[in-house]
């Protein structure tokens, strides 16, 4: 099959926007795609999803083994023609600068998939070709196999650059995109507006798909990115669930979505039905749930709808009265406070079962990877028992509570963090399930302890 990393000399150069623009140019052939993205972000694989309409999945080499990252790929593609893996910031870059740890290069190398190269090209000439050669000599084991140059003036400035990258560097220069031959994406504090808010995006894959055919050479790239099929046996996802049906409400809509495909995945290899509803749509936590998962998203975009949705805030807080064991992660755990303040000071109540109130601010609050320690209590995650997770907002929690839910290290700052209840963990960390499956496992257990003190004679019979 076809399998290729879409890399970038940094931030900024195009990943997505090649990304998604190859994608529908691969698909108007006829081919089945499936989009990855390497490290812990949300936001561009709703575009991934949006294009291809197959779920596109999370890979990271810090969060989750190695097996579990070619678990994942070889699963999601099996089906498909062609997978196309976008990277994360620079090709180099992940959890440490002295290591490719948690790296698009990384991911390369887990998942024995070439590399096609993004280089912003612009106002420069040979000198793309140092740039280049530096990447390729940084590690050498790496398959670098083809470049895409962008920001380009002209088609004489991309010959120029293309003789002097396949002179120096002895990889072909498969393509390019001139200055402004595509609209820029929007964008807000997180990063790229989320897909699944911004409607039906058809016509505008359709004219990244049209440019980008007209200036890169699609069949000379599904020619250089052939790649052997991932052989994996048993993985974490084929678990055997040992007991009975657990039936998990989740908040999923334009105001929560950000959750890890494979960690959904998890949750249903290990016995659970996952019944979706919408707190922005004031739909009310299912009947059936034993057990409440509300995600990160942007509550504080939708804050005003979310503040009179007064059905849906009774239900999830009587769920969490009556014990429903919850996970509430970053915009989840801003949403169960007392109130999210915006950056104009607009005061906006939310469900009030964590005092405090979380605040929007321009200066980002958190940015990383977390390694996470459960605490005493945690049903989620043991006394001394770890997981991975990732962290990323402007928002700051105003209040004061003696029940921390977790021990948090990142890079720069290790502390106690979250809220605790005997069934609620709450924090800004988004944990992967797939660091510990175990979590899922301890989940769905609590879930039906409290079920059956809930309903012990329903349950018996």
């Amino acid at each position: 099959m076809n399998r290729f990393v879409l890399a970038g000399t940094g931030s900024g150069v195009g990943k997505t926007t090649f990304t998604i623009g190859i994608m529908r140019a691969l698909m108007k052939r006829g081919l089945t795609v499936q989009g990855f993205k390497c490290g812990p972000d949300y936001i561009d694989p709703t575009y991934h999803t949006a294009v291809t309409k197959r779920p596109s999945r999370n890979i990271d080499s810090f969060m989750m083994s190695h097996d579990a990252v070619r678990a994942i790929v070889a699963r999601a593609s099996r089906d498909t023609d062609v997978a196309v893996i976008e990277g994360v910031m620079g090709f180099y870059d992940g959890k440490s600068p002295l290591s490719n740890e948690g790296s698009a290069a990384h991911i390369s190398e887990i998942t024995k998939s070439p590399v096609i190269l993004i280089v912003n090209a612009a106002s420069m000439a040979r000198s793309a070709a140092a740039i280049v050669k530096g990447f390729q000599l940084l590690d050498e084991s790496t398959n670098i196999v083809g470049i895409i140059a962008n920001q380009l003036g002209s088609k004489s400035h991309f010959e120029i650059v293309k003789s002097a990258i396949e002179q120096e560097c002895g990889i072909p220069v498969i393509g390019y995109l001139p200055k402004g031959a595509v609209p820029m994406m929007p964008s807000r504090h997180l990063g790229l507006v989320p897909a699944i808010e911004r409607g039906d995006l058809d016509s505008y894959f359709e004219s990244l798909a049209e440019a980008i055919e007209e200036t890169v050479d699609i069949n000379q790239l599904l020619e250089i990115t052939k790649a052997q099929v991932l052989e994996v046996s048993a993985s974490i996802f084929d678990a055997q669930p040992e007991r009975q049906e657990v039936h998990i409400a989740v908040a999923r809509d334009a105001a929560f979505n950000f959750y890890y495909e494979e960690n959904l995945e998890l949750l249903r290899a290990y016995g659970a039905t996952l019944h979706f509803f919408s707190p922005l749509q004031n739909e009310e936590v299912p009947e059936k749930a034993q057990g409440l998962y509300i995600g990160g998203g942007f509550p504080e975009e939708f804050a005003e709808v979310l503040a009179n949705n007064e059905a849906a805030k009774l239900s999830i807080k009587a769920a969490l009265e009556r014990g429903l064991p919850t996970l509430a992660e970053c915009g989840g755990f801003m949403y169960l406070t007392e109130e999210i303040v915006d950056r104009q000071g607009q005061v906006f109540p939310m469900i009030g079962v964590i005092s405090g109130r979380v605040r929007m601010q321009d200066k980002l609050a958190a940015l990383g990877y977390r390694e996470i320690t459960g605490v005493p209590g945690n049903f989620l995650i043991n006394d001394g028992e770890q997981a991975k997770g990732h962290e990323f907002h402007y928002s700051a929690y105003e209040g004061e509570h003696s029940s921390p839910a977790y021990f948090s290290k990142g890079r720069f700052r290790a502390q106690l963090e979250g809220y605790l209840t005997e069934n609620l963990v709450a924090g800004y960390t988004h944990f992967h399930f797939a660091s510990n499956p175990q979590l899922v496992k301890k989940w769905l257990t609590a879930c039906l302890e409290v079920d059956n003190e809930l309903f012990p004679v329903i349950n018996e019979s």
